[in-house]
């Protein structure tokens, strides 16, 4: 038996704002440790004695978000991943599908489908019942986790689980899953001991997926069968047939299978595993404070934090230090650009403010002022009536496109490392402390020939300093637009 990890990386994180936006969402911050929650996933299986454990996680995730999570999984030692770009979302079942038939290219391994964005604070728990499902798995169960509550928890799907399977330790039957139910209802659940929460975590052979959502949802296997197999591949990635993906129904794991399979015995029996690990959806800043390591009073920090005569109180700071004083059951979130605070009790309502940035057009949803891009990253520090500042970062051996612009002029200056400098029909060499001007409509190109990481702070001067004032004559990420 071979397990092979899908993490399932889609979802923007809105309630998790401002540390979360669009293009850079909660999944890909480090919230709990050094390390990414798609990074903590992608290695949450590390020194599994229960099976044979394929190195190479695959995961399904959209265009924007690919260079960002193949330098995450790079910089954890992950060597060539397989990463699945959908064009448009259409939900977990699909994705799970594109997993599935990808996998079985290579065999018909048990499939570990984990989304990206959760927290296990026990690994050593999570991979005891890992090995529990996948015996289960390997014999053609679907396999469900369920979170074992320890309070009547009304903003989670519940399952029932049913009687004992034989020989599975904990295992037991599927009975059904449940909506979020009002809190008497999700009292009642706990009270009796055979609810658990709805983790989001499956195991099952790829074979047998794909049986089940051929039975329950042809359609959709059908779509996600044209699209795999008309799919071109760059790099680490794997880059379906839009058109067919696109036509596909969208619908997640739970409703397409799950909930149906006793339909169908013949495909595999519904099995769930009980799951006490520690585990958090980190839905909302009030669900970090409770997962995170917190001093005497309760108090929970990240980043340069100072607590005076605080209790109970999440500090978040990502870019200066931030003085806590007098605050009790508060949520405080500090970014270069955004700062939010909250109660505790009112964390939910961190969607409206997104809604309302939204409505008024404001980027501060989308973006941070630091934007990762596949050639390194950059900075906005400073921009006003015709100028921007950024500082701009360009990693080893990278280079950016080869392109002009028709509204702005830009001067270079090399802070770190050496710069290959592309400008007009000249490429040469920039040191530290020395600086070069592209004129407006001059074609140009920036590239770091060295082992180290290039610096340079860019000035940017002109009518319009818009990211979508560029035009690319070569480019080495397959892109059409910055």
């Amino acid at each position: 038996m071979t397990i092979k990890s899908v993490i399932l990386s889609g979802g923007s994180g809105t309630r998790l704002w401002p540390a979360s936006r669009e293009s850079y969402p909660k999944q890909l911050l480090p919230l709990t440790g050094e390390l990414s929650l798609l990074q903590e996933t992608a290695v949450r299986l590390k020194g599994f004695a229960g099976a044979e454990v394929d190195p190479r996680p695959l995961v399904v995730t959209n265009e924007e978000y690919r260079f960002i999570i193949a330098e995450q999984l790079r910089q954890i030692g992950v060597r060539a991943p397989q990463i699945v770009l959908e064009p448009v979302g259409r939900n977990t079942a699909p994705a799970l599908t594109l997993a599935a038939l990808a996998a079985l290219e290579e065999g018909d391994p048990v499939l570990l489908v984990m989304p990206a964005d959760h927290v296990i604070s026990d690994v050593t728990a999570f991979q005891q019942a890992i090995a529990e499902g996948a015996r289960a798995a390997a014999g053609g169960a679907l396999v469900t986790f369920g979170i074992v509550p320890d309070r009547p928890e009304t903003g989670y799907g519940y399952i029932r689980a049913g009687a004992p399977v034989a020989d599975t330790g904990t295992a037991r039957g599927l009975a059904e899953f449940v909506e979020k139910p009002d809190r008497a209802t999700a009292e009642r659940y706990v009270a009796s001991g055979a609810y658990f929460w709805n983790s989001g975590i499956f195991m099952m052979k790829a074979s047998v997926w794909r049986q089940a959502i051929a039975r329950f949802n042809p359609d959709m296997e059908a779509a996600c069968a044209r699209a795999f197999t008309a799919r071109s591949t760059d790099a680490d990635f794997i880059r379906l047939d839009a058109p067919a993906f696109e036509a596909s129904p969208s619908d997640s794991i739970d409703y397409a299978v799950m909930e149906r399979i006793a339909e169908a015995p013949e495909l595999g029996q519904g099995v769930v595993v009980p799951l006490s690990a520690g585990w958090s959806d980190v839905g909302a800043w009030d669900a970090l404070w409770a997962v995170s390591n917190k001093d005497a009073d309760g108090n929970a920090a990240r980043g340069e934090v100072l607590f005076e005569s605080s209790r109970n109180t999440l500090v978040h700071a990502g870019s200066r230090l931030v003085a806590a004083i007098g605050c009790e059951d508060m949520i405080v979130v500090e970014t270069p650009d955004a700062v939010m605070v909250a109660h505790k009790e009112r964390t939910q309502d961190v969607k409206k403010v997104v809604a309302r940035l939204k409505a008024e057009g404001r980027s501060l949803t989308q973006s941070h002022r630091k934007v990762y891009r596949p050639w390194g990253w950059y900075d906005s520090i400073d921009a006003g009536e015709r100028f921007q500042v950024k500082r701009i970062v360009v990693n080893p051996g990278a280079k950016l496109s080869l392109q002009m612009h028709h509204h702005r002029a830009e001067h270079w200056i090399v802070v770190k490392g050496t710069a290959e400098v592309t400008n007009g029909d000249r490429t040469f060499l920039l040191g530290e402390n020395e600086s070069t001007y592209i004129p407006l409509g001059h074609t140009h190109r920036l590239a770091n020939p060295g082992k180290l990481p290039l610096e340079i702070i860019e000035v940017q001067s002109g009518s319009y300093l818009g990211e979508d004032d560029i035009v690319r004559f070569e480019d080495n990420y397959g892109r059409t637009a910055s």
